[in-house]
Parts: C-alpha cells; structure tokens; sequence
C-alpha cells in the first residue's frame, strides 16, 4: 500500500463474506465507480484464495488489503496471498509489532482514548475507531483534542450522510462495509446499486475536500 495515494481518497471498503464468484464483478464495480482500496476480511471463507484472485484481477489497480486478522498465522497467510495491508479489529502485539518492523501499513482497532494512544505509539499507520456509531463524529474531534497528531479512521456506522462530519472533526479516513455490499444486493447480482453507493461517498468526500482543501 502507498499510504499517501490511499490519504488522496481515504475511503476504504469492506468485503465479508462474499463468495467467489462475486469477486470479479465487485472488483469492477468497484474500481468504475471510483474507489481505490480494499480490504477482504479473514474470517471470509477461503479468504486467501479471494486475496490472490483480486490481486490478480485488480492488477494493481486496485489496493487489497486483509481485514479481521487476529493472529500471527492469519497475518502470515494474508501477505502470502498479496495482502498490501493489515486490519485488526483491535491492538494485537504480535501482528502489530510484525507489521511495524516489515514496513507494512497496519490499521488496529481501538476505541478509547488510551486504546487509541496505545496504539498510536504501537506504531500504527492509522488506529481505525471501531465501532466508531456508538460515539459519531464529535468524539473524533475529542479524540483529536490531546492526540491532535494521531491518524483516525472511522470504522462502523459510516455513511454518505455522515461521511464529511467524520472528516471535519479529524478522521483522516473511513470505512464502509454492509452499507453498502448488502447482502441482499450480493444475492440479486445487483451490482449497480453497489457501484451507484460507492460513488454516493466518494462524491461526498470530494464535495468535503473542496470546501476543506487543507486534508
């Protein structure tokens, strides 16, 4: 991953249990509505699989990324697969700490104020604030108050609507995943309705970028 092409357009969408033969269509759903990172996550049946094949597919148009992994043998397996970055749902030491020293952008999950200073000075790309609904995006500008240096991204609950509060009040990125790849449209091949949601975001942040040029 190059982190600073991702913070050009710090969207970044989830895909859990998808299967198979939806990956191809996804991918270029994806990648002509706009977005240009993604994660798959690890507790997805046959994850690795799905990681090499959208690497593959994608050819390097696209940033794949391995979400969920919870220990050594899961991070291992993910770069193995292609995997360009790390996602955790909370700090885990070991994963952190091997990502940190092989230069591999890593994104742990926190959510309280010594969660998120814990994992900053962990070494952290950006500490991902899950699940980031429960607090909204005034509890960034809070957060932001005495770590005004630590990078967030906002996990949970994030929608087009939203997206550009987060942004103003110190997410550096955000994340979308069931709100926009639905179960129901996965099952419908509905992959307009995907790629018409995509492009809801990435329309708003650009609308907020315009009106705050300074991210």
């Amino acid at each position: 991953m190059d982190v600073s092409k991702f913070k050009q357009l710090p969207l970044l969408g989830i895909l859990r249990g998808i299967g198979s033969e939806d990956l191809g269509p996804l991918l270029e759903t994806v990648e002509s509505a706009g977005l240009k990172t993604i994660e798959i996550t690890m507790n997805t049946k046959d994850a690795a699989r799905l990681i090499r094949k959208a690497v593959t597919l994608s050819k390097n148009r696209l940033t794949i990324g391995a979400g969920t992994v919870l220990d050594i043998k899961d991070l291992k397996i993910a770069l193995n697969a292609g995997a360009t970055f790390i996602v955790m749902p909370v700090l885990i030491r070991d994963v952190m700490e091997y990502c940190v020293k092989n230069r591999i952008p890593v994104f742990p999950g926190a959510l309280t104020p010594q969660e998120i200073h814990t994992a900053w000075l962990a070494g952290a790309t950006m500490v991902k604030v899950f699940p980031s609904n429960f607090f909204g995006p005034l509890y960034f500008k809070e957060i932001k108050g005495p770590f005004n240096d630590v990078q967030l991204l906002a996990c949970g609950g994030v929608t087009s609507k939203n997206l550009g509060a987060y942004f103003t009040y110190g997410a550096g990125a955000v994340s979308f995943g069931a709100s926009v790849f639905k179960k129901e449209w996965l099952c419908q091949k509905d992959f307009h309705k995907i790629g018409r949601s995509i492009k809801g975001y990435i329309q708003e942040f650009k609308a907020f970028k315009t009106v705050s040029p300074i991210l």
